[in-house]
């Protein structure tokens, strides 16, 4: 049994923990060169970039759904998912649709115009889990970044 609450400034060198973990998972581990302090600050400062959402069970943090809001000129303002985590020991449990749920109903109370986020081509655990939702999935667009 889990349970879903907004994350706390507390929670960062565990959500950070994640954080890498994701990482690990997506093959990437060394796109992560932001510093736990600049994580913490990212959250946490008095103009906040990101908020989250933890899912806590046996008294530790097991998930997390992290998301800011982004303004599109086609749609509003809406809710961008940047990461939806759950640790592998505790996948299948319904941890990932409990995040999943409770951004879709932030979202509502912040009268947002939806959600959005990406996902990788081949994480097909992550694109099935996502079908089972009224999503629409675009492969029409490329991803630019631009690192300074």
């Amino acid at each position: 049994m889990s349970t879903i609450r907004r994350a706390i400034r507390g929670d960062c060198p565990r959500l950070f923990e994640l954080v890498k973990a994701l990482a690990l998972y997506e093959r990437a581990p060394e796109e992560v060169t932001l510093t736990l302090g600049e994580f913490e600050a990212g959250g946490f400062d008095p103009h906040p970039l990101w908020w989250a959402f933890v899912a806590e069970a046996d008294g530790q943090v097991v998930g997390f759904a992290l998301y800011y809001l982004r303004f599109s000129t086609w749609k509003g303002a809406r809710l961008y998912l940047e990461d939806l985590y759950v640790e592998p020991a505790w996948r299948g449990q319904g941890i990932g649709a409990a995040l999943f749920e409770q951004l879709r109903g932030e979202a509502k109370e912040r009268g947002l115009h939806g959600m959005v986020w990406q996902a990788l081509a081949w994480n097909h655990p992550a694109l099935n889990f996502y079908r089972r939702y009224p999503t629409t999935l675009d492969s029409g667009w490329v991803n630019c970044s631009l690192d300074d």
